[in-house]
This record gives C-alpha cells, structure tokens and sequence, in this order.
C-alpha cells in the first residue's frame, strides 16, 4: 500500500468507503461479517483510511466501524459526517446543524464510534442557514478541544469551500467524483490544488459500473439506490459498452481489472485524491485497495484522457433520482 497526505493526515492512497455496509445497496451483510471485512481490508488490504457518517443506517455505521476499528483504532483514520442530507419535496436537503447542535452531533458519534476523537469530520451538506464561517469557527474550537484531529466539506461549491477554509483550514473535500462524473475537474478540483486542501471522491467507481460487473437485465432489491439511477438502465448500459472497452484495454496491458484502472487513473489525476470505493466482498477489496499499486504511465493517462474526451457518457446519478429511489422503497415496505 502506499500513503499520501490529505492537508496534514497520512492515509492509505486508496480508503474505504463503509456506507454500503448499511444502506444503498440492497440487502446488508451480518454485523459480524462486517466486521470482519473492515479488518480484512485492514490487515490483508493495508488501508489505514475508514469512511462513514451518522446518517448511514441512522448511526450504525459508526457503531460497526467503531467495533471493526477497536483493536487497531490508533492506527488508522476514521472520517464521519454530520448534518446529512433530508428528503424535502422532490430534493435532498442538509440538516440545519447550528454550532451547538454540531456539539451534540458529534458526541453521539464519538460514543458510537467508540474512540475520544474523530480524525477527520465532515460536514455532510454546507448549511443554507448556518454559514460557512460560524461552521468552520466550529469546527476550530474543536480541533482545539482535541475532539477533532481535522475538519472537511461535502458537496460544497467553491465559494464555500473559500469562505469556510479563510476561517478555519479545510483538510479535506469530498464530492462524487470518477470516469463517469467528471463535473467537480472544473472548478473544485483546481480550488483544493491552490489551497493544498485534500480531496476524496465517493463512488469512485460509478456504484460498480466501472468495475465492468454491471449487465443488462440486473436487478436492483431493496434499498438499492441504483433502481433508479439512469445510469443503470439497460439501454445506457450498451451505451456506454466503449467506456469499458477502453478500461479493459488498458486492464490486460497491466494484468490489473477495469475497477483498478478506474482508480489509478483518479490517483495519477493529482497526488492529493485518496478515493474511497465500497465492497461487502474480500475479493473486490483487495482488488480496490490494490489499485494503489497499477501505475499509468504518462503516456498512458494522456492517452486515456484524449480517448475520455471522445466517449459520450450516458446517464448520471442525480438527487432526484434518489429521491424517488428512496421513496419508492419506503411505500413498498
């Protein structure tokens, strides 16, 4: 495994996302299976970087983790969110979290998790009340505290991410961000290289679409957020067959799968994206978590990129795709 910095926090170059042990994607495994695979990805996979949030099945995500985590807690960094997004009409919203309600938020966490501080905490979605600035006062007398190591954004627009990091230095930003969903390389991106902030895409892998595993015809049970992505329809699945193609072009020349050159291409994109990609499986784990070590070439991720600027992507993940998702689910329980 190789490290790499967010701001001033070392991590695996590849983390793990948790999320998916909870909710999002149908059925969940058992807790003690869990379990297991957190410290299989650990102890076989080399990761040192944890992702969860209080939202993720109502806490306990944090729970999970914090008992995967106990017997290695001080070696590795746990990233968890407050003020999660909530359904509000036909949108997803952010929980309006005043500093003192982020108090309370984050001490519910710390006893779920287990641990007297949390390395790295995000706000889920910026406030459309509570600004930027009182946040990130916030968040600085907790880094004072001890309570937090560092601080980070999710979601935000570069203006935020400005007035948040004048008050108090952000660490870390995390948005969506893979091949299929490239919007953030136009302003975010560039806003975190001038301000030597970090930053860790969710979904690298389009939800396993890049892992080439998704076919025609799949179906999505329960909770499965991808039931109502367009990126998952059959008709955008064989649209995007050349997406793929160019993945497994480039997996046989490294030995390495479609997923890993998804990943190597978002590490060779700038030395501070650490993404965070989710599996319930040791095999795509290690395959994950391995990513770290497939290098492009320059030649190589130049080629990749000239090639991407000819491929039309067809379907996106919206929040009003899940949205409906979520809501069809609920009525059908």
């Amino acid at each position: 495994m190789r490290y790499r910095k967010l701001r001033e926090l070392e991590v695996s170059a590849v983390g793990y996302g948790c999320m998916g042990m909870s909710h999002g994607y149908g059925a969940v495994p058992e807790r003690q299976e869990v379990v297991r695979l957190i410290r299989y990805a650990y102890e076989q996979g080399g990761c040192t970087f944890f992702d969860t949030a209080e939202g993720y099945g109502a806490g306990d995500n944090e729970r999970l983790l914090g008992e995967a985590v106990a017997p290695f807690r001080n070696k590795v960094v746990i990233a968890t969110k407050f003020g999660g997004p909530k359904i509000e009409g036909d949108r997803l919203v952010p929980q309006e979290y005043t500093p003192a309600e982020i108090r309370q938020h984050l001490e519910a966490s710390l006893r779920r998790l287990g641990t007297d501080h949390i390395d790295l905490y995000y706000q889920h979605r910026v406030s459309r009340v509570v600004t930027p600035e009182e946040v990130a006062d916030c968040m600085g007398e907790l880094i004072r505290e001890g309570k937090i190591l560092a601080w980070g954004q999710s979601m935000p627009t570069p203006d935020e991410i400005r007035r948040a990091h004048a008050v108090t230095p952000l660490t870390a930003i995390q948005s969506e961000y893979s091949i299929m969903e490239r919007s953030v390389e136009t302003e975010v991106l560039p806003v975190c290289e001038e301000l030597g902030i970090g930053f860790v895409p969710f979904s690298p892998l389009a939800g396993g679409f890049l892992s080439g595993r998704i076919t025609e015809g799949q179906k999505y049970e329960g909770d499965d957020v991808r039931r109502s992505i367009s990126r998952y329809t059959d008709e955008n699945i064989r649209a995007n067959r050349r997406l793929l193609d160019l993945l497994r072009e480039y997996a046989a020349r490294h030995e390495a799968t479609p997923a890993q050159i998804s990943l190597a291409w978002m590490l060779e994109k700038q030395p501070f994206i650490v993404p965070i990609p989710g599996s319930r499986k040791e095999e795509c784990i290690l395959e994950n978590l391995g990513a770290a070590g497939v290098e492009l070439t320059a030649d190589e991720f130049a080629e990749i990129e000239a090639a991407l600027a000819r491929i039309e992507i067809h379907g996106n993940r919206t929040d009003e795709d899940i949205v409906f998702g979520l809501r069809n689910y609920m009525e059908k329980s």
